[in-house]
């Protein structure tokens, strides 16, 4: 087969649908990228527009611009819109884009999951950007705290938005975050082990793995902050045992990790730049990739950093400033490392180098000002005044938005298979940079002199409207820089100047492809020898498209790539995906059915779209999977694997393992609450305890026991080629056993309404009851499974896949107990 040949073939199979009907079906990786930046980027016009009209408002003293009712909205949805509808979305969307044509391969894991993400986001984004249109936006500030966002001093449907419109937005972050770490462990190029990969790479796996674990946090304290608004349930009512520093806590253990979630992936691009416009190879890869791994560790052991000013002990004061301030030392390892790379290498000063040197002077000033803040009695003296608001926009401007700038133009000769031909960067970039340094050291003074945050207007003798002017005239200069990259970017794409291939002779693998990328990125897949492949041979990306790599011969209709062993590269097994399909919008659009109805108080829906995001799920999974027995297959270049679905640990397998890693951060948040309520919130111990239950005790753990014995029985019996049948009947068994305890122990808990107590084992008891359903849900899958054929010896990925649910039931079964019971005992 010549590469004509073989592109047609291939171009036939993974292509959209033409036109924008295609953009409803696609599950493909570019187009779904394409979309996310595009959204993300369309929320970061909204979000700017609001942030110009604060300026507009503080600009002069009394201004009547906007009244404190609107500008609540404007300066809280204009958080909102930045820090979760364009920061993170953005590194989702590069991501998608990026990641399988670095990594050497034709698409992520789950090409559906990517797309469901995709719509869960631009759905719940929608949600949001509604309440901004109708005057009833968020306006609590973007981290809402309690008692002034909860149902007496907020009891409008303002802060319901944003409570359920960020968690249904979070779906999409969890869902990138499992796909990109399932991706990279396991999706790569054939010889390409850990100490191969792409330095992006590195920064896209321990960003993904904060997500897991540093979102659910903030979707528990979201969850529970809105079951208190319309149920109820005292979590954060200091009256009923509740307290509203719980939310802070929750928060702010998302709320800090989530800079450094933003900060590493754009110094993912800066590390990834740097090297390329300097000619030379990264310096220090591996100390690069320790410190990156520290800066994550370390992110989750400060977020009291954010409270010094809540009264907590000193030792704990002491405990989180020393931590505060350890962050800089791997921080700066990764700057010593830009610096030496650029200092052993050429430097070239294209227009991308240009945003990664505005990004070193911004983010080293904003780096300074943290361990200002960092320090206890500092931060007393400007807590809450613009200092923080502008030490918060050196940090996450420079850090993210500069690097992004530097990756829109370094890759977007990727993307379009164009060159830049107007050259208006250049003036952009210097209208932005002295903009943003204007507005904002303009805002750090100000707030020196003791200018709150969030104030909608302040009186001339305060002495700011100098400084508030320049602040706002600066904020102006950089919109128009932002204005004209936009503006360059859409000349770009109109523009006919066709670009050579690999324009920056960048020895990464995304350059070896045609430009742009076809949909199917590689036309035989590489064998990677080294983390530069196309310095090291020049001439892959002939070799590649005449099929001299691994699946050069594609079948017909049939979207296969192969994934590797973590820690070597070794080809492991071969993986079909599944084609386009409309199913994530439709499985999107019901789970935001499930949401709208509880935002609308429609709760007699709320069980429909339940039993509809059930059924959708099912007939997701339903397609998966074969009737017959694959065999192995030949990938190329002599090799034969087996098929993804004979294996132990199929792709299945490895997305449900790191989706429980989130799942069980949630419920280690949940008990970490309850600990928090009982011994630092008022009103505890609670008025009456819980007497233990013999049955709720000896059905939960029997259920718990035999749904793991029934699932590892019918795998054992389904591999030696016996009947799986009888293991699944007691796994059934043993599932519905511990969902009718679980339904016990919340019947018997005391009165959700009227203590923090009662309410937080009425969670914990709905939360082991919906992991027992879920668990009856995937047996009865599994029996249907095999009814209708798709479950043999050579067929068992559907098996390990549930027993890992099972096991996980029966991990959070003792804890549960032991929260309700231990304490009537220990009593």
């Amino acid at each position: 087969m010549n590469a004509l040949k073989r592109h047609r073939r291939l171009d036939a199979i993974w292509s959209s649908q033409p036109g924008w009907k295609g953009w409803f079906s696609t599950v493909n990786h570019s187009d779904v990228g394409r979309m996310f930046l595009a959204t993300a980027f369309f929320h970061f016009l909204v979000g700017g527009v609001l942030a110009m009209l604060i300026r507009a408002q503080l600009a002069t003293p009394h201004s009547a611009f906007a009244g404190p009712e609107i500008y609540n909205q404007l300066f809280t949805m204009h958080g909102t819109i930045m820090m979760f509808l364009f920061a993170i979305p953005t590194f989702e969307g590069l991501a998608i884009y990026l990641l399988p044509k670095m990594l050497g391969t034709r698409d992520l894991a789950y090409p559906r999951l990517t797309a469901y993400g995709f719509w869960c986001y631009f759905f719940g984004g929608a949600m949001l950007l509604l309440s901004l249109v109708l005057g009833i936006a968020p306006d609590g500030g973007w981290f809402m705290y309690p008692p002034l966002t909860g149902p007496i001093y907020s009891p409008g449907i303002n802060t319901d938005f944003w409570l359920i419109g960020i968690t249904f937005v979070e779906i999409s972050a969890i869902c990138a975050a499992v796909e990109f770490t399932v991706s990279i462990l396991k999706y790569r190029a054939p010889g390409m082990s850990l100490a191969k990969m792409p330095i992006f790479a590195w920064y896209a796996l321990v960003t993904s793995l904060m997500i897991l674990t540093g979102f659910p946090p903030l979707i528990l304290g979201s969850i529970l902050l809105e079951v208190e608004r319309a149920f109820g349930l005292p979590f954060f009512q200091a009256e009923h045992g509740g307290d509203s520093l719980l939310w802070q806590h929750l928060f702010w253990l998302f709320g800090h990790p989530e800079v450094y979630i933003i900060f590493l992936p754009a110094a993912g691009v800066v590390s990834t730049i740097i090297p390329v416009m300097a000619r030379t190879t990264l310096l220090g890869y591996g100390w690069v990739v320790a410190a990156v791994v520290a800066l994550a560790f370390l992110s989750f052991g400060l977020w009291v950093h954010h409270m010094f000013a809540t009264g907590i002990p000193h030792m704990g004061l002491a405990f989180f400033s020393a931590a505060s301030t350890l962050v800089a030392v791997p921080t700066g390892i990764q700057i010593f490392a830009w610096i030496g790379t650029l200092w052993k290498g050429r430097p070239q000063l294209h227009l991308p180098m240009l945003h990664i040197l505005g990004f070193f002077v911004t983010f080293v000033i904003g780096g300074l000002t943290g361990v200002m803040v960092a320090v206890v009695p500092f931060d007393w003296q400007v807590h809450d005044t613009a200092f923080v608001t502008a030490h918060l926009h050196y940090v996450l401007f420079g850090g993210f938005v500069f690097p992004m700038l530097a990756a829109i133009y370094y890759w977007l000769p990727l993307a379009t298979g164009r060159k830049r031909f107007f050259r208006l960067g250049e003036v952009a970039f210097a209208l932005v940079f002295f903009g943003f340094h204007l507005t904002f050291l303009a805002m750090h003074w100000v707030g020196l002199m003791g200018q709150r945050r969030r104030i909608p207007t302040y009186a001339p003798e305060d002495g700011w409207t100098t400084i508030n002017l320049i602040s706002s005239i600066g904020g102006f200069i950089m919109a128009i820089g932002l204005a004209i990259v936009l503006l360059e970017v859409v000349l770009h794409m109109t523009t006919r100047h066709r670009v050579a291939r690999n324009p920056w002779r960048s020895g990464s693998l995304e350059w070896a492809m045609t430009l742009p990328p076809p949909a199917y990125n590689f036309a035989s897949l590489p064998h990677v020898e080294g983390r530069d492949p196309l310095w090291a041979d020049e001439a892959l990306a002939v070799r590649l498209a005449r099929g001299e790599g691994y699946l050069g011969d594609p079948p017909d209709g049939q979207r296969e790539t192969l994934t590797v062993d973590i820690a070597t590269g070794d080809p492991d097994y071969h993986v079909v995906y599944p084609a386009n399909t409309r199913l994530p919008i439709v499985f999107s659009a019901v789970t935001g059915l499930f949401f709208l109805s509880l935002l609308l108080k429609v709760y007699w829906l709320t069980p429909l779209a339940v039993a509809g995001v059930a059924a959708v799920g099912w007939g997701w999974v339903w397609t998966l999977g074969r009737r017959e027995d694959p065999g192995t297959q030949d990938v190329g270049r002599g090799v034969r694997l087996p098929s993804s679905d004979s294996v132990a640990r199929s792709p299945g397998w490895w997305g449900s393992l790191f989706l429980l890693v989130a799942n069980a951060t949630f419920f280690g948040s949940l008990l970490f609450g309850y600990a928090f309520l009982w011994t630092v919130a008022p009103d505890w111990p609670p008025p009456a305890l819980i007497a233990p239950s013999l049955f709720v005790v000896a059905v939960a753990l029997a259920g718990a026991a035999f749904g793991v014995a029934g699932i590892a029985l019918a795998d054992r019996a389904n591999r030696r080629g016996g009947a799986p049948v009888s293991g699944l009947g007691i796994a059934l068994l043993g599932t519905l056993g511990s969902a009718a305890a679980f339904a016990w122990l919340m019947i018997g808990t005391p009165d959700p309404a009227g203590h923090a107590y009662g309410a937080t084992l009425f969670v914990l008891g709905a939360y082991g009851l919906f992991h027992a359903a879920l668990a009856v849900l995937m047996t009865c899958f599994l029996i249907a499974r095999l009814r209708s054929g798709f479950m043999a010896p050579g067929r068992a990925a559907g098996l390990p896949i549930v027993g890992l649910w099972m096991a996980y039931l029966a991990l959070v079964t003792v804890p549960i107990l032991l929260a309700a019971y231990l304490p009537w005992v220990l009593a």
